[in-house]
């Protein structure tokens, strides 16, 4: 789209050329009759002075004469004073003169009007740019609160646009690095923290196996059992961290594809095989086995078997923990819901936060499963909510929305 200041100076330019044009054409037209008029007025004179001293000559005959092209040509009436070539009236030389004169008025009077539209045209070109170098110059100053859009579809208008998306963008930018920077930062510190008490163990537990030479073999393998424990949860941790990691890059690449439900429950039923015969805790599935969700198996099921291990942890041994599916045109529902100590409100609203451990956690707890299977699940546009009581169980419910 053009330039709206643009097409008006434009327009005014078109518009006053053309009147400019009606007025020397005009001008010129009227000279002309004028001229002609002038010089009928001076043949007639001649014709009637001649045809007095010469009564002979007829009006045909003078009018050939001063028609020679050879008489023309020759100019014998110069001498006279007379030039044919040349008007010899001299109401037609002044107006000539006159008619140039009147001309070059107007062509200046145009050449003025061009130069002043340009020039009101330019300045308001030059306002404009003025004012985006100074937005670019306040956005190079990280000042992005600029209110820049304009109605208008005007390239300078469309061009501030286009300042005020980058400034927003620049903006958001800013603001993600900073809340980054401190998830970091936040990150990092938690992260330390629940490195630091394992190792610490570990350490003295080592120290203890150095210095004490005379330990029974049970309390040797008690405390290596102590750091096998330990150190397999440092291995959980830092393999979660890892993938949540990936998650807030958004380097993962999930491979969508239909799976059967039933056979993702199924999976997540023999990863827990052992805690769950350990607990004697049962693990039910009920649900149409033809019912399908598109997602990536292999995250999907690490997702549920998070959730699953956590019901298994907080749930009271020879238990059940049933877990029910079903779908419908919106969405596909997964219900787990567990027989266990429950938890209170405040704990089921931080649940997924990372690293967040619940008043009835065990120490070997990392509060990292949890964050990683809502990721998970956001992941391939699914959400989880909680329902739960102390003392009455704990439902978690997922949906993968269609």
């Amino acid at each position: 789209m053009k330039n709206k200041d643009f097409r008006l100076s434009l327009i005014y330019s078109l518009i006053i050329t053309l009147f400019l044009i009606i007025i020397l054409i005009t001008i010129n037209y009227k000279t002309i009759k004028q001229y002609e008029y002038n010089n009928n007025i001076i043949i007639s004179k001649i014709i009637n002075d001649v045809q007095e001293e010469y009564p002979e000559f007829d009006d045909i005959k003078i009018i050939e004469i001063l028609n020679d092209e050879e008489l023309k040509k020759d100019n014998i009436l110069k001498k006279y004073g007379v030039n044919l070539n040349d008007s010899f009236s001299k109401a037609n030389q002044k107006l000539i003169k006159s008619t140039i004169i009147k001309d070059i008025t107007i062509i200046i009077i145009y050449l003025i009007l061009t130069i002043l539209i340009l020039c009101v045209f330019n300045h308001k070109e030059n306002k404009k740019i003025k004012k985006i170098t100074n937005y670019i110059k306040e956005i190079n100053n990280q000042n992005y609160e600029l209110d820049i859009l304009s109605n208008s579809e005007e390239d300078l208008s469309l061009l501030k646009n286009e300042i005020y998306k980058t400034a927003i963008t620049l903006n958001e930018q800013a603001i993600l690095l900073t809340k980054d920077k401190n998830t970091l930062k936040d990150s990092l510190s938690d992260i330390s923290h629940q490195l630091k008490t394992p190792l610490t163990s570990i350490t003295l537990m080592i120290d203890s196996l150095k210095d004490n030479k005379n330990l029974s073999d049970e309390n040797k393998n008690k405390i290596l059992n102590n750091i096998h424990r330990k150190i397999s949860n440092i291995n959980f941790l830092v393999h979660s961290l890892l993938k949540l990691s990936k998650f807030d890059a958004n380097t993962v690449v999930f491979k969508d594809e239909l799976n059967k439900i039933e056979d993702i429950l199924i999976e997540v039923k023999d990863n827990l095989s052992i805690l769950s015969d350990l607990k004697d805790i049962t693990i039910n599935i009920k649900g149409n086995k033809k019912d399908k969700i598109y997602c990536d198996y292999k995250w999907q099921v690490e997702a549920i078997t998070n959730i699953v291990k956590n019901c298994l942890e907080y749930s009271n041994p020879s238990t059940n923990i049933n877990i029910y599916y079903e779908s419908n045109d919106l969405f596909s529902k997964i219900i787990i819901r567990d027989n266990g100590i429950g938890m209170d409100e405040y704990d089921v609203k931080h649940i997924f936060d990372r690293f967040y451990k619940g008043k009835n956690s065990s120490s070997d707890s990392v509060g990292i499963g949890l964050a990683l299977s809502k990721s998970i699940v956001e992941k391939d546009n699914g959400y989880i909510t909680v329902d739960s009581k102390l003392g009455k169980g704990t439902t978690f419910i997922i949906k993968y929305l269609r």
